[in-house]
């Protein structure tokens, strides 16, 4: 297996990953990695760093902490990749995860009376999925439009964090990371219909919180 502490392997990683040639299938590199193959388990954060952080990001609000508890939860599978059922998808143990970790955080948040959040828009990495998906088309690069995108991507962001928890995240995982409805059932541990009208109810208080802003 991988010599040293988890904590010292994910550090050296480094975050500068990427994914070479064509993609391996989840499992696979998950059995390669338990047969000891180093390699895998960078193949493995590669492919989900970006997604995981992007995706505690819009839970959370802070993408200082959603980095963090990205790093926590490729930690974790490290450390628990024995408990994973394979017949089951990769991806829907991973999301588990970081869903069960960015609950923490909130719980915490309101435990503390720190419920806080930053501008989505602005802690976002280059090409962030969320953004492609939400920013204002440019029309023009003058410092009026620049701000009025700046401006409509907060209010987005900020009406999509305060949505309550289980409809956040079935926006978020369906709107943003694109996930089918099965996987986020899978994942939210519901049925799929369950996460259809948790995501219909979304759009509903989404629209009633943006309409000021048509």
């Amino acid at each position: 297996m991988i010599s040293g502490t988890s904590e010292e392997v994910i550090r050296m990683r480094n975050w500068d990953l990427t994914v070479r040639g064509e993609p391996t299938a989840d499992n696979i590199l998950v059995g390669e990695f338990i047969a000891g193959d180093d390699a895998a388990f960078t193949q493995i954060v590669a492919r989900y760093k970006d997604p995981i952080i992007n995706y505690i990001n819009m839970m959370v609000g802070d993408y200082d902490i959603a980095a963090d508890l990205s790093q926590e939860t490729f930690l974790r599978v490290y450390q628990n990749i024995g408990r994973y059922d394979s017949q089951y998808q990769f991806s829907t143990w991973i999301y588990r995860i970081a869903t069960n970790l960015a609950i923490d955080e909130i719980r915490y948040r309101k435990r503390r009376g720190q419920v806080f959040y930053r501008n989505v828009w602005e802690n976002q990495a280059d090409g962030a999925a969320e953004e492609r998906e939400f920013a204002l088309r440019d029309s023009g690069r003058n410092p009026g439009d620049e701000a009025l995108r700046k401006e409509s991507g907060q209010v987005l962001g900020n009406a999509i964090r305060s949505l309550p928890f289980k409809y956040r995240t079935a926006f978020v995982m369906k709107e943003v990371q694109e996930l089918p409805y099965d996987e986020i059932a899978r994942i939210l541990k519901t049925s799929p219909g369950t996460i259809k009208s948790r995501l219909h109810r979304a759009r509903e208080l989404l629209q009633r919180k943006l309409e000021h802003y048509r």
